[in-house]
């Protein structure tokens, strides 16, 4: 039994490792919140991306709200006096070419003339002179009508105070009528007061027509 005892000594000495016992790894150290104990009466489990949301700014209400713009209506008397417009200015148009021709070959031959003619000058001017009355009145109408409609608003008053530019050519060509000087030989044209009748006319008739073409061309 004593040399079964010296054997087992002898192997525990082969097998231990030599040198002073090694020490244990070094656990890291995590400062851990223990959780609640599980009572039962824990709340649903809201999701991770919840704590990560952005806080909103409300900006306080300071009692000034925008406003829409409220929608122009326009009377059934507006478009009448619209289309009443529309036609006086088409009927012009004829106008001005049979008084510019008739207007011009009074102003090459005055003394050759014929009464029947200078008669012809004298109603188409009449009867431009109508028609440019009843486009300003219904004109100057419906632009007071509009004017809290910003749609357009340049267009419209860029063509009513060009028309009334235009009205005020043709009184000043109506009050410049050419007068006949008559001397013994017989009446001779006052040359100066044709040339600035004839200029006024065509200035006038030249104004209109550009602003007939602007409302055809330029739409809202």
């Amino acid at each position: 039994m004593i040399v079964s005892l010296a054997c087992f000594l002898a192997a525990s000495a082969i097998a231990a490792p030599a040198g002073p016992p090694t020490k244990p790894a070094p656990v890291p150290r995590f400062s851990l919140v223990a959780p609640p104990p599980d009572t039962g009466l824990a709340g649903p489990v809201l999701p991770a991306y919840i704590g990560r949301a952005q806080p909103i700014l409300v900006q306080p209400d300071t009692g000034h709200h925008l406003r829409r713009p409220r929608p122009i209506e326009y009377s059934d008397a507006y478009y009448t006096r619209l289309k009443i417009h529309k036609i006086a200015s088409y009927a012009t148009l004829p106008l001005f070419i049979a008084e510019y021709f008739i207007g011009q070959s009074l102003y090459n031959n005055p003394d050759s003339a014929s009464r029947s003619l200078r008669g012809w000058h004298n109603h188409i001017a009449l009867a431009i002179g109508a028609l440019f009355t009843v486009n300003t009145v219904t004109g100057v109408a419906n632009l007071w009508a509009g004017r809290k409609d910003p749609h357009g608003r340049a267009r419209r008053y860029i063509h009513g105070i060009s028309m009334l530019v235009a009205d005020a050519g043709f009184v000043a060509t109506a009050l410049m009528t050419p007068s006949r000087t008559y001397r013994r030989s017989g009446g001779t044209l006052d040359q100066s007061s044709a040339s600035l009748h004839k200029g006024i006319a065509i200035g006038s008739m030249s104004l209109s027509l550009a602003s007939y073409l602007m409302m055809l061309i330029w739409k809202n």
